[in-house]
Order: C-alpha cells, then sequence, then structure tokens
C-alpha cells in the first residue's frame, strides 16, 4: 500500500483544501494522472499520482479545508496488494473488524523520513471510550462537534467505516433533543454577528460570506503591512498621447504575429527600464540588510473571484514590449482561472496596480512585502495642461508610487519618477 499525501505547493505551504477528487475508490492510475485539485490562497493546483496502480481509499473528503502538508490524503493499492474492495471479506470476518480497532497497516501512515510536516490531529482517529478507535475525515468530525454529536454513535458508510459528511448529515436528522439543543447554539461565527449588532446592524438584515483562504491571506498580509511597513506616497502625473500614438504604431507593426500591446505591457517596459536605471528602487528590506535585486521581476495585480493575485514578468528589463506582452496575457489568463504555479506568483521585486480601465483616476497602493514599492497607476484622460504659458488640452495620467520608507525613502523614490515620467512621455526612450 502506498498512502498519497498531501503536497506542498510552496515553500511556506502549511495547509491547503481538497477541491475534488477527479478519481473515485477502485480506480487504476498510471504515474503522471491527475486525480485531484487542491486549493491554496492563491491558487488551484492539480495533483498528479506519481506511482501505478489502485485507488483503495480516499482519505479526505472533497471540500475539506485546512489539510496539513503531508497528511494521507489516499491510499493506492499497488501490484500485489489486495486491495478490500476487491475481495470483501465473509462477514463473520466484517463483525469481528466492526468490533476491534483498525489494524496498524490501515492506519495512516507517517510521512517518509525527512518530511517537514506530520499527520495533522484532524486527520487521525479519535479514540473511542472502550479503546476502538473512530475514523471520520476531517470535515466530518467538525461537523459532528459543532452539532453536539458523539462521533462513536454514527455508523460510517466511507471506506473501512470512515465517517463521512453524509453520515453526519443522516446522524443530525435523527439526533436526540439534547444534542439538537446544542447545534441550535451560537457557534464561534456568531461572535462577528453579535459585534455587528452592537454597531446597530439589524439580525437578517445581510448574508455573512465566509472567508476563504484567499480573503483570509490578503486580510492578515495587507493589515500587516500597512500596520508594520512605514510607508509614503509619491505622485505625478504624466502626459500618455506620445505612448497612445506609439501604442497603434506598435500594434500595427505586431497585428502578422498576432500579438497585441496594452498600456499596462508599456507601463511593465517603463518601470523595468527604470529601475534598471535607478537600481536603489529596486531593493527590499531585511533585518540583515538591504537587498538589492540583480532583475526588475515585476509583479501586476490582477483581480480574480474573491481576491486578486500579482503573476510575476521575470527580468522584465532584458525583454522586449511584444514577449512582455505575450506574457502577461498568459499570466493574466491563468490566474483568473486559478492555475498559476507558485514561483509565477511569488518572490516579485516591485508590483504594479493599474486601476485605470476601471475609470479610477489616483490611488495609493499597500505595499507587497517584501518589495520596497508599488506603482499605482490611474485613467489617462484629457486635461487642461499649460505649456509656454499657453492653455492646452493633453492626454494626462496620475501614477502614485507608494515607498518602504526603510529602503526607498523620499530622495530614491522622486529619483524612480524623474527616470519613469520621460519613458511614458517620450515611448523611444524605452530602447536607447
Amino acid at each position: 500500500m502506498t498512502d498519497i499525501l498531501m503536497p506542498a505547493l510552496s515553500p511556506t505551504m502549511e495547509e491547503g483544501t481538497l477541491a475534488k477528487w477527479h478519481v473515485k475508490v477502485g480506480d487504476t492510475v498510471a504515474a503522471g494522472d491527475v486525480i485531484a485539485e487542491i486549493e491554496t490562497d492563491k491558487a488551484t493546483m492539480e495533483v498528479e499520482a506519481v506511482d501505478e496502480g489502485v485507488i483503495e481509499a480516499l482519505l479526505v473528503d472533497a471540500g475539506t479545508e485546512n489539510v496539513k502538508v503531508n497528511a494521507p490524503i489516499a491510499r493506492l493499492a499497488g501490484e500485489g496488494d489486495v486491495a478490500s474492495f476487491d475481495t470483501p471479506a465473509p462477514q463473520a470476518a466484517q463483525d469481528d473488524v466492526k468490533k476491534s480497532p483498525e489494524p496498524e497497516s490501515k492506519l495512516p501512515r507517517p510521512p517518509e523520513q525527512g518530511a517537514p510536516a506530520p499527520v495533522s490531529k484532524d486527520a487521525m482517529p479519535a479514540p473511542r471510550a472502550d479503546g476502538e478507535r473512530v475514523f471520520a475525515s476531517p470535515l466530518a468530525r467538525r461537523l459532528a462537534q459543532a452539532a453536539g454529536l458523539d462521533l462513536k454513535a454514527i455508523a460510517g458508510s466511507g471506506p473501512h467505516g470512515r465517517v463521512i459528511k453524509a453520515d453526519v448529515d443522516a446522524a443530525r436528522g435523527k439526533a436526540p433533543s439534547s444534542a439538537k439543543a446544542t447545534e441550535d447554539k451560537p457557534s464561534a461565527a456568531p461572535r462577528q454577528v453579535q459585534s455587528l449588532e452592537q454597531m446597530g446592524i439589524a439580525p437578517g438584515s445581510y448574508d455573512l460570506v465566509p472567508l476563504d483562504g484567499m480573503r483570509k491571506t490578503i486580510a492578515r498580509r495587507m493589515t500587516e503591512s500597512f500596520r508594520d511597513v512605514p510607508h509614503f506616497p509619491l505622485t505625478i502625473d504624466v502626459e500618455i498621447d506620445a505612448l497612445l500614438a506609439a501604442r497603434v504604431k506598435i500594434n500595427a507593426m505586431l497585428e502578422k504575429d498576432g500579438v497585441k500591446v496594452s498600456v499596462n505591457d508599456l507601463v511593465i517596459k517603463a518601470v523595468a527600464t527604470a529601475l534598471r536605471r535607478v537600481p536603489e528602487a529596486n531593493a527590499s528590506y531585511t533585518p540583515e540588510g538591504i537587498a538589492m535585486h540583480h532583475h526588475a521581476d515585476i509583479a501586476m495585480a490582477v483581480a480574480i473571484d474573491g481576491g486578486l493575485i500579482t503573476p510575476i514578468i521575470r527580468a522584465a528589463e532584458t525583454k522586449g514590449l511584444a514577449q512582455i506582452a505575450v506574457e502577461a496575457k498568459d499570466l493574466a489568463a491563468r490566474a483568473r482561472d486559478k492555475k498559476l504555479k507558485p514561483e509565477e506568483f511569488q518572490g516579485g521585486t516591485f508590483s504594479i496596480s493599474n486601476m485605470g480601465m476601471m475609470g479610477i483616476k489616483q490611488f495609493a497602493s499597500i505595499i507587497n512585502e517584501p518589495q520596497g514599492c508599488i506603482l499605482s497607476v490611474g485613467a489617462g484622460e484629457q486635461r487642461p495642461v499649460v505649456r509656454d504659458g499657453q492653455l492646452a488640452v493633453a492626454t494626462v495620467m496620475t501614477v502614485t508610487l507608494t515607498c518602504d520608507h526603510r529602503v526607498v525613502d523620499g530622495a530614491i523614490g522622486a529619483k524612480f519618477l524623474q527616470a519613469f515620467k520621460p519613458l511614458i512621455e517620450e515611448p523611444l526612450t524605452m530602447i536607447v
């Protein structure tokens, strides 16, 4: 038998959600077959089988949250193993199984030597009072606890008698009155409801949408950044008529290749070029010193269902506009489908957030640690400008640079914007 473990999709991942199974008990799989989908706070990743065999048991239900890295999620019967679903035991043997503890070979095995994390507490069977163990999925265990139900009294219909969500749901329908009373008591969630009520919001006047992993992570990281990073904004206006005209010519040249350059692609190129000319702005604060990055790895904010994510154009200062456009389009599309790999959205050195297409004139973003800066790009609009004492009309775009004062002070931030502005107003200077 081989246990399939919850994979770590990034170096910092500790737990995730088992979103979906692509296999069922009894299916034969080969190495490389997609067997499940795992959700983290940033992406949905497919899990592939690393061995061939037959799925003997699914140890974690689809939709289960907070599954610890390296916890067993399924069991694979390889060649020579006898799977329980292929060779049903005689009735007497089945009765013995119900009366005695699960054999050790059926228990979730610990991670292989060198694995960083043990099996989670929720994934382990709960002890019975008579010494037997109750096998239950983490989701079933939480639902039973919330409903005030005793797992020992619930018959499991899952693999090897494992209690699953359906069993708990069935038990709730015929639970004794004491359990029903417990189920009806306010649980941990109503604490937020009570606080809203205390602020004068009437109960029943809103729907409470549970926080998913992405929203929890965004809330935590943005709170930490805004609270802990001494930051300040620098705002300038740039005229973009020449940039818009250049974009038309560039796209006409690239039309035969099916490539279309956006204003945001031009901004990415301008930022990367400006960082090459002002490397002090391409830096991160660490307790050991200032990290001066070798490349401009530009993270671009992409809005997705439930939050946002920042896929990265690596070494953008070395790439042409066509390549940046192709990469940006591909990354944005896969970001919205939650199909990015961890290395595609982790580790940028500078961020860009563009809300101009939404009609936002000006805003200031929160720094995405450990990056030293983030550039907020507003909408281009026609505004009156003064040239040589004469009133004129130009297409103007407002940008705001939010800086981590520990690494990018006012002088460095201003120097970066002084390098960025002419690159936007005279696009040909990007290639000089």
